[in-house]
């Protein structure tokens, strides 16, 4: 077991109106780490001026948690299975529809992972396995219910 501990920080400016809607939604994300980060809702469902496009919002977190979750799952994967990676980048789309019941949700994740290997690489069958049990070994991927998918990109040729 273990604890992961985010806080997030928010304050209504005086000349902002709460009641009307009229407040920013930028705000501070700060990790347990040390690390703090600009927040807000998305420009995409707060207009501005009342978001900020510099700051993070929750979807896009939500997207790279699900990646970083991804790619270090397969790392630690193909290192056991004797591959050695030199670079790995991902440009991870989420997508927001509504559910059932008309709420937004992020229905789904999409990860691009571009590979570099050193020395011999797998094959793409071997890297669809990797990549197919690092999503099922996913701590993040297996704590949601979004559809998650792995589009890998062309794969790079060995160093």
């Amino acid at each position: 077991m273990s604890t992961h501990v985010a806080t997030v920080s928010w304050a209504l400016k005086p000349d902002e109106d709460f009641a009307r809607g009229r407040y920013s939604r930028a705000h501070t994300l700060s990790f347990d780490g040390g690390v703090t980060a600009p927040g807000s809702a998305s420009p995409s469902v707060v207009p501005l001026p009342w978001s900020d496009p510099a700051g993070v919002d929750p979807e896009e977190m939500f997207v790279a948690a699900l990646s970083s979750c991804h790619m270090l799952t397969f790392l630690d994967l193909a290192r056991r299975a004797g591959f050695r990676i030199t670079a790995y980048a991902d440009t991870a789309e989420g997508v927001m529809t509504r559910n059932d019941h008309g709420a937004h949700w992020v229905s789904t994740v999409t990860l691009h992972p571009a590979i570099t290997y050193e020395g011999p690489s797998p094959d793409t069958a071997a890297e669809t396995a990797l990549h197919e049990a690092a999503h099922h070994a996913c701590f993040i991927a297996n704590s949601v219910r979004t559809d998650v998918r792995v589009e890998p990109a062309v794969r790079s040729h060995p160093v």
